[in-house]
This record gives structure tokens, C-alpha cells and sequence, in this order.
């Protein structure tokens, strides 16, 4: 019988480092947006990044679109709000800074409301109850206020034919929100141009005016049924609404447009945080997907709270020497029972990021180990972007 032939081994190719302090160093590269799923350390990623930036010189303002306050807290502040403020305790021997502001999105709204239509415009829109829902819970309006603000916020840095001493920051770090929504904002441009070209508002808005004559009659009939389901003052207030909003409208896209295509130029770049299990992972091949997919410029992967061990003794043999020692080793069996404990952790660990990086080994990484106690300070921060920066 013949004997078959062997399958050659198959070696993985080894995983690119993500060289954060690179990153950082580009001085082309304006804005960093983090993302990621909730719980995986994405605000410690981005405070850190931000701080250690700062460090090296950046002039840095962070962003948080995330409402929690993890972002504040670790950088010493009682509260952020809409306005960059200073955080205090950065060392700036190499010219840095660093400010710190969390998106508050009706003020964001209100904001471009009052800078973009006269006094009395402005105030016909922020009185009308339709734009009190609109900029408080529509679908879609956080994401857009983020890419506002981001625009805003990139106005006030570095751009062609200004210096980098005359601007208030030369680098942005975007802390998006825990969920696969942080990516929505790349739909920005289309959220509010779906509220407002639809056609029933269109209707609302001009019932009678060019193609639209023909279906005057019908809308008379709706329209009527509607004043007797909703009443006449809420017809009356959204098409007062959408009358005074559309003037606006056409100023909202184009500058979604232009800081949609700020985050798809070189001066972007995106990147990517998880931990080292199944359902972040799972999540973090989403948003990696997801930036390929719409060509957006990634750096990588961060990896948080990866376990390691300085003791090169498998779990087996740590069980195994654990039931080959006396009873009255209890301290010594109950140590390599832990070990073992860890080390099948570790191997877990191991194992899901293989299979992640078999699948997308274009993908560039950084480990970063899992600490003992929470990050609450600029101290802590320091550690997490010294962890950051260190190859494995």
C-alpha cells in the first residue's frame, strides 16, 4: 500500500506591528479616530494616545462621542462638555498640549443653526418643536453632529497655507461611541438628506408647485385627514419646520461631504480596538471590513488587556506538578493551579487572535498587556501608552 504523502506544515505569517509612536510622529496625519465595541478600552485608547501625543510634541485636542465619563476622569477633569478645555499635568518640555471636549449634540445643532441663517431664522428654527426632536433623538443626527464638529474642530488646526505654530491643534483623536454605530457617521451626508428629500415632506412643504400640481387633490384629501388624526398646529409647525430648515440644507451636506472626504484622505487615519475575545474580535473584523470596504486609511488593530505569563510551563505540566506535590504544598499547588488557570487564558487568547489575523493578515497589531488596576489618572495613561508603543 502506498504510503501518503505528507501535508506540509503551514507557518503563519507573521503580524505586522502597529507602530503607534509612528502614527503620532506623522506630522501629515491630522486625525485619529479609535473604534471599537463597548467595553474594550477604546476611551483608555484614545486618552492615551492623545497623551502620549501630546508628549511628543502634538498640539492635541481628543474628542469623546462616547456620553460616559471614563474620558474626563482618566485625565483628571470633573466634566467635559461641548468647548475644549486644558488638561492639566501634561508635560510639555517638546511644545505640546492637550485639550479635551466630549460632543454635546444639541448644542452642536444649535450651533450651526445660529451660524448658517440670520437672527431670525435661526430663531424660528430653534423654537419649532420638530427641531427640538430632530436635534435631540433622530436617527442619525449624533453621527452627523460628530462630523460637525470634527470639521470644526479641523478648521481650527493645520491647514494648506497656515503654519503649525499659528494653529490651536495640529492633531485630533476621535473617541467614536461603543457600538457598531460609531461608524454611521460615514453615512453622515445621507441621514438628513433622507429626512428631508423624502416625499411626503416634500408634499408637505409645496403641495401645489411644478410636478407636484397633479397630486394636489390627493394631498388635500391626506392632508385633511391628517389635521383630524394630528391636528392643524403640528401640520402647521412642520411645514413651517422643513420650510425654514431647507435653506439650511444644502450648507449641511457639503460640509459633510468635505470632512467625509478629510477621513478618506491622507491626513486620516483609523484605528481599530478590541480585546483578545470572540465577540470583540468578531466585532473588530466589522469595523475592519467595514474601513476596507469604504476605502478608508486604517493603521491597525489594538488588542487590550492581553494576558501573559513569565513562566514558560505549560497549563498540563502546571496540573501536572500540582498533583504530584504533597498536600501540605497547599501554597505551592494552589499556585500552579493558578498558573495553569492563566495559561489556559493565555492559550485561548492566542488562539482567537491567530484565527483573526489567518483571515485579515493585512491587518497591522499591537498587544497591549491588561493591567492590575483601572486607568484614573494621567500616571495610569502614561503606562497605557508606554504599553501601547511596546512590541511583542
Amino acid at each position: 500500500m502506498a504510503r501518503q504523502a505528507r501535508r506540509p506544515k503551514v507557518v503563519a505569517a507573521p503580524v505586522a506591528f502597529l507602530d503607534l509612536d509612528a502614527v503620532i510622529a506623522d506630522r501629515e496625519t491630522e486625525i485619529v479616530i479609535c473604534c471599537g465595541s463597548g467595553g474594550v478600552g477604546k476611551t483608555t485608547t484614545s486618552a492615551a494616545l492623545a497623551l502620549r501625543a501630546a508628549e511628543a510634541g502634538r498640539k492635541v485636542v481628543v474628542l469623546t462621542i462616547d456620553p460616559a465619563r471614563r474620558l474626563a476622569q482618566s485625565l483628571g477633569l470633573g466634566e467635559l462638555d461641548n468647548t475644549p478645555r486644558p488638561v492639566l499635568g501634561v508635560d510639555t518640555a517638546a511644545g505640546g498640549s492637550l485639550d479635551a471636549m466630549m460632543l454635546d449634540m444639541k448644542r452642536t445643532f444649535d450651533d450651526v443653526v445660529a451660524a448658517h441663517s440670520t437672527p431670525e431664522r435661526a430663531q424660528e428654527i430653534l423654537s419649532n418643536p420638530f427641531y427640538e426632536a430632530l436635534s435631540s433623538s433622530f436617527s442619525g443626527t449624533q453621527e452627523y453632529m460628530a462630523m460637525e464638529k470634527l470639521g470644526q474642530l479641523h478648521e481650527q488646526s493645520v491647514t494648506e497655507g497656515r503654519s503649525a505654530t499659528d494653529a490651536r491643534w495640529d492633531l485630533i483623536v476621535v473617541d467614536t461611541p461603543p457600538s457598531r454605530s460609531a461608524l454611521d457617521f460615514l453615512d453622515a451626508p445621507e441621514h438628513l438628506s433622507t429626512l428631508l428629500d423624502g416625499r411626503f415632506l416634500r408634499l408637505l412643504l409645496a403641495p401645489a408647485r411644478g410636478p407636484l400640481r397633479l397630486m394636489s387633490v390627493g394631498f388635500t384629501l391626506v392632508s385633511s385627514a391628517m389635521n383630524k388624526i394630528l391636528g392643524t398646529q403640528i401640520i402647521r409647525d412642520l411645514q413651517t419646520f422643513v420650510a425654514a430648515f431647507e435653506a439650511l440644507f444644502g450648507g449641511f451636506r457639503a460640509r459633510a461631504d468635505v470632512t467625509y472626504r478629510l477621513l478618506s484622505s491622507r491626513h486620516t487615519t483609523f484605528v481599530v480596538v478590541a480585546t483578545p475575545q470572540r465577540d470583540a474580535l468578531r466585532e473588530a473584523a466589522y469595523f475592519v471590513d467595514r474601513l476596507t470596504e469604504e476605502q478608508m486609511p486604517l493603521s491597525g488593530l489594538v488588542v487590550n488587556r492581553i494576558h501573559t505569563s513569565a513562566l514558560s510551563i505549560s497549563a498540563d505540566r502546571a496540573r501536572s506538578l500540582a498533583e504530584d506535590l504533597p498536600e501540605e504544598a497547599r501554597i505551592e499547588v494552589e499556585a500552579l493551579r493558578r498558573h495553569a488557570d492563566l495559561m489556559r487564558v493565555v492559550e485561548s487568547e492566542q488562539q482567537l487572535l491567530s484565527r483573526f489575523s489567518g483571515s485579515r493578515s493585512q491587518v497591522a497589531r499591537t498587544l497591549v498587556e491588561t493591567l492590575p488596576t483601572d486607568v484614573t489618572d494621567l500616571d495610569s495613561l502614561r503606562q497605557v501608552g508606554a504599553l501601547l508603543a511596546k512590541q511583542d
